[in-house]
Order: structure tokens, then sequence, then C-alpha cells
């Protein structure tokens, strides 16, 4: 890609990745993206319906095994996604500018970023199970909840088969993110009481990740037409539905802070 990466030193995992080879299957299979968003669909609202009048399950093991993949897996790998993704997003920056870490491709097949970017889109399909545990448990299922998970499956899968402009910015703010959201889910899980500023952390940086997320997409549709200097890959439609996607977050994000911690709780009602 043409930038000196000599002082970006690489696992060698990160340098062994097949980046083509991962971006053909994508190519291949991008849509089964459909088919998995699908039976997640079937399988929450079946059993919904199915535990309507079944006793709510305990599930203490499976859910503490669930929290400890949480805890070790998920959060210290989007602590390490993070970091790696954030280095090389900071080399860009540095190097070329922020309209470079907007518009350049590289981030999907160059040094150390190429194996983050594609465990990110996979991780996606796995992290649909986190939905199990709240249909058995008859927990409050928020609109918010799975309407992510889907959007964000589908959304991710098609992008990464077309390398468009922005998915840089996208996956490292995701991977910064989860990296925050996965380690108080692990504090939880561990039985710590964790202080409710950080919680509120952790959907203040959602809020302002959506923010980002539509600043990005307007400048990667500024920047792709050719009087804005074009040479920024992408396509209406990506840029359309990025936009719809994160615009709708945006909406669900502050109406769940809202509700969370600004709004005065009835009085009759303990608040959990």
């Amino acid at each position: 890609s043409g930038m000196n990466e000599s002082h970006l030193s690489e696992f060698s995992f990160e340098r062994r990745f097949d980046d083509r080879g991962a971006m053909e299957w994508m190519q291949n299979h991008w849509s089964k993206s459909f088919v998995f968003s699908a039976l997640y669909a079937v399988l929450v609202f079946g059993g919904q319906r199915y535990m309507k009048l079944r006793p709510k399950m305990d599930l203490r093991l499976p859910l503490v095994l669930w929290s400890l993949s949480l805890a070790v897996f998920r959060s210290r790998g989007s602590i390490v996604g993070a970091l790696r993704t954030g280095a090389y997003m900071v080399h860009v920056l540095r190097s070329s500018g922020f309209r470079r870490s907007v518009c350049d491709q590289s981030f999907y097949y160059g040094p150390v970023s190429k194996f983050w970017a594609y465990a990110f889109v996979l991780s996606k399909a796995p992290e649909l199970g986190d939905t199990a545990f709240v249909v058995l448990r008859k927990q409050r299922l928020l609109f918010l909840h799975w309407y992510h998970h889907i959007t964000v499956l589908l959304y991710s899968w098609y992008s990464y088969k077309d390398m468009v402009a922005g998915g840089g910015w996208f996956m490292t703010m995701n991977y910064a993110v989860h990296a925050l959201m996965y380690s108080y889910y692990a504090a939880r899980a561990a039985g710590l009481r964790v202080p409710r500023p950080f919680a509120v952390l952790i959907t203040s940086a959602q809020i302002a990740q959506m923010s980002m997320g539509l600043a990005v997409s307007a400048l990667v549709y500024r920047w792709m037409q050719p009087g804005g200097g074009g040479g920024c890959p992408s396509r209406l439609d990506n840029i359309t539905w990025a936009a719809l996607m994160y615009l709708s977050y945006l909406l669900l994000f502050s109406n769940f802070f809202y509700h969370a911690y600004l709004r005065r709780p009835p009085k009759t009602t303990k608040t959990d």
C-alpha cells in the first residue's frame, strides 16, 4: 500500500494470515449471513413463544461458562483487537493523514490489521449466541439487542467482501467499545459490583461511536464523488445502509441512555 510500514511490528500469525483466501471465502459465502440471521430470528422469537408457558431456566453452569468465554476470550480478544487495529490506524493517521485513514483499503490487507479485520467480521456470527440466555432465562429482550446483532452481522459481511472505505474506522471503534463492554460483563460475571459511572461511560462511548460512524459515512460519500476528489472506494448502496444503520443505532442507544440513566424511575418499583 505504498506506506512505510517497516516500523509496524507484526506477530507471526498476523504476517502469515492469508487475506486473499479470507476475502475469497467471504465473497463466495457472505450471503450465508442472511441464513444465520433468519435462523437466529426463528430461534429467538420461537424460543420466546416456547418459553411463555414454561418456567424460566436457571442455566447457572452454562451461563458461568458463557460469561467466562466473554471474560477471557472476548474481552481479551477485543482488547488485543482494539490495540492492534488502533496501532494500525494511528500509523496511517500519522503517516498519511485523516482522509487516507478513511479512504484507504489497506486495512483489509495491510500488516497487523488484515487478521483482525477478518476476525472481527467472523466473530459477529457466534455473538448471536448471547441472546439464547436472554430467551431461556425469560429476561426482557430489548429490540436494540436483537436488531443490533442481526444488522451488525449482515453489514460487516456485506462490507468486508467489497473492502469499502471507512471499514478501518468502523471496526477499530467497535473493537474499542467491545473491549470496555466485555470487561464490564466479565467483572459483573465475577460478582464484582461495578460503579455506575462505568456503565454510563460504556453507553456514552457507544453513542460517540455511532456519531462518528455517521460522520465517516458522510465523508466517504463526499470523497467518493468526482468533485470531492474521488478515490474513496465505496458504493452508494453501501453508504446508504451504513448511514441508516448508524442513525438507527444512535437513536436507540440515546433512547436507552435516557431511560437507563436520566429518567427518574417510578417510586413504587424497585429498579435493577
